[in-house]
């Protein structure tokens, strides 16, 4: 039995027996209340338990004894998750006299993971991902392959309904565990071949030199993408930023390994952009909501910034970078590995190990310091990006004064054109931010004003994709925005001071609405990004035609539902006369159809903008609409075939 040093850990290669696996509490309610521990039902929470099973393969990867995952989705909807591991014990777990493979899969709270040598370090931290996606599944089948022996077993909605049993002989070893999602749990059980992809990317990247395999096996979807990065998060910086201009071509690296835990940051400015991208991980666990290793690295790198610019008289007196200054056009990964990780919650979406914001910015004073020293060109660029920020954070500070200013002169501080609801609790209150005063005049003579505030845009709106804050402060058509939401920008942001807790963007069903619905959607996810994860954004879904026959009239939201609507109102013998009209626009309809078809509660329909996945968000505002023209053609080009019967 010996010692290997594995990414950054001593890890034991030896044994992982049923000794390894220890019990902490039974299975309960995970059936009753699913959103406990996958976090929702709806797309999100089905395909997190792929994720489950994959951190568990991940586990044996970070201890040196998997190099290989494949995750396929089956031609019926299944899922696989294979790994060539060490394979899940099958013997004897002293605790519950139970075969741990058997444990593994229907105790909660059941692992390798609690201090029983199986794992140093482990993102499954709570051990309830096996058992859960049990649970929450019509059918799942897990094959162990292990001393030269496959060993099957098969459960039912958590329940056995096959014991473990030789199946055959192997020379392999791995785990293999393939589940079809519950219906009657989850509200759609279509797996997204992108989604899953995706963050099997961040993987492969977080884990240099792991070999990840995903497939889509269904008719007519068949695709397979392998994806293996040797530079680890170098690659993944490269990657983000492939459609942008990089400040330096160099990503800076810096790591530290020490006996419980280890820390890597990679990143590189770009001079085409005006805000930050962080992306961090804990125990290859992605966590949206930062922690305490953005803490560390936040504080670390402002102080770093200062010292250097003082240190060289790039600032001048008393002159200081903010936080904010330091990190604009920044894209940066930061990974952390440790020993008895604490989450907040089982989907893990911040890091609370104080020590981890020490010995993170202890990381980045040392070894970025050294790194500027070294490279003084890259730090003299990086410095100046920073104090061009500063000054224009100076800029944006005197604009929001002289807003103030002259909202306090004039006795108000509400837009003008705003049409204001008479409830004032937040939560029961809506604004819509409609397209052009013609169509705005409608939503006003049509809305419910107890609760519905509107607030009308005129003439072209700011790409903030190429703008600092200071130009988005004082430009007269997000001015009124801002003000009328009442809940700041940028750093300043404060979702308690929100207004409304409904935003609606409602704009023509036509490619210039959907450039104002681009437009708006940028400015928030850029400048007031916690109004989107949130789920305070959506967009009104106004309908594309009218159908008449007779004193019968029906609104169709699209071309899908459009041959759907005219064959039942043609009637049984489809001979019945149906008159259909395009709708041109918000202006053209009146108070009342707009109130029936957009407005009104009880028939709209309202999509809530989601941000699922920021990797992709930041990557599609970026190419949409940053400043290189290339990535947008390619785009466009790939994805014309999507578009049908535009307005052009």
């Amino acid at each position: 039995m010996t010692d290997e040093l594995t990414n950054g850990f001593t890890v034991d290669n030896g044994e992982y027996d049923a000794s390894q696996i220890q019990v902490l509490e039974g299975l309960e309610a995970v059936r009753k209340r699913p959103g406990m521990y996958i976090g929702s039902t709806s797309s999100s929470g089905l395909h997190h338990l792929i994720y489950e099973i994959v951190d568990n393969s991940i586990d044996e990867a970070l201890a040196g004894a998997c190099d290989e995952i494949s995750v396929t989705i089956g031609k019926t909807g299944t899922i696989t998750v294979r790994d060539n591991g060490r394979g899940i014990p099958i013997d004897i777990q002293e605790q519950t006299g139970k075969s741990a493979l058997e444990v593994v899969f229907t105790v909660l709270h059941a692992g390798g993971k609690f201090g029983g040598g199986g794992y140093k370090v482990s993102g499954g931290l709570h051990g309830v991902g096996a058992s859960v996606v049990n649970a929450l599944s019509e059918w799942l089948e897990v094959r162990v392959y292990k001393n030269g022996q496959i060993y099957e077993m098969k459960f039912a909605r958590g329940d056995i309904v096959q014991e473990s049993t030789i199946v055959g002989q192997t020379d392999k070893s791995g785990t293999e565990v393939t589940f079809m999602p519950d219906h009657e749990i989850f509200d759609d059980c279509e797996f997204s071949y992108d989604i899953i992809k995706t963050r099997m990317r961040e993987q492969a990247f977080l884990n240099g030199g792991l070999k990840i395999v995903t497939t889509d096996e269904r008719e007519g979807r068949e695709v397979s993408d392998t994806m293996c990065y040797e530079g680890g998060i170098r690659e993944f910086v490269q990657y983000l930023n492939r459609n942008k201009t990089p400040l330096h071509d160099e990503v800076i690296y810096l790591s530290e390994d020490r006996s419980t835990s280890t820390a890597e940051v990679a990143l590189q400015y770009c001079g085409d952009v005006y805000n930050e991208f962080l992306i961090s991980f804990a125990n290859n666990i992605h966590t949206p909501d930062g922690g305490m290793h953005e803490t560390g690295f936040k504080a670390a790198l402002t102080r770093v910034l200062n010292d250097y610019g003082k240190k060289n008289n790039l600032l001048k007196g008393e002159d200081k970078l903010s936080g904010e200054d330091c990190r604009e056009g920044v894209t940066a990964v930061i990974s952390v590995r440790l020993m008895d990780a604490q989450f907040e919650g089982q989907t893990k979406s911040k890091l609370g190990n104080s020590d981890m914001r020490t010995f993170v910015d202890n990381l980045l004073t040392e070894k970025l310091t050294i790194f500027l020293e070294e490279n003084p060109a890259v730090a003299r660029t990086i410095l100046e990006k920073a104090i061009t920020a500063s000054r224009a954070r100076e800029a944006a500070r005197k604009a929001r004064e002289n807003i103030r200013r002259k909202n306090a002169l004039e006795g108000m501080s509400l837009p003008g054109k705003l049409a204001d609801c008479n409830e004032t609790n937040p939560e029961l209150t809506e604004i819509y931010i409609v397209e052009g005063d013609s169509a705005g005049g409608s939503a006003k003579g049509g809305r419910d004003s107890r609760f519905q505030a509107i607030l009308p845009l005129w003439g072209k709106m700011l790409n903030v994709e190429k703008a600092r804050a200071d130009k988005v402060y004082g430009n007269d058509k997000l001015t009124p925005v801002i003000t009328a939401l009442g809940a700041g920008i940028g750093e300043d942001f404060d979702a308690e001071k929100l207004r409304y807790h409904k935003v609606i963007i409602m704009a023509d069903a036509d490619v210039d609405g959907s450039h104002i619905r681009t437009l708006l959607l940028t400015f928030f996810f850029r400048f007031m990004r916690p109004l989107v994860e949130g789920g305070y954004v959506y967009a009104a879904q106004p309908p594309l035609y009218k159908l008449t026959r007779g004193k019968t009239t029906r609104y169709v939201l699209d071309d899908n539902e459009l041959e759907i609507a005219l064959e039942e109102m043609r009637g049984e013998d489809g001979k019945g006369k149906v008159d259909m009209t395009r709708n041109k626009g918000l202006g053209e309809m009146d108070a009342h159809e707009l109130w029936d078809t957009t407005m009104n509660p009880e028939t709209r329909v309202l999509k809530q903008i989601k941000l699922t996945d920021a990797i992709e968000a930041d990557e599609v505002f970026t190419v949409l609409m940053g400043e290189k023209v290339e990535p947008r053609k390619e785009y466009i080009e790939k994805n014309a075939k999507y578009a049908v019967d535009l307005d052009l």
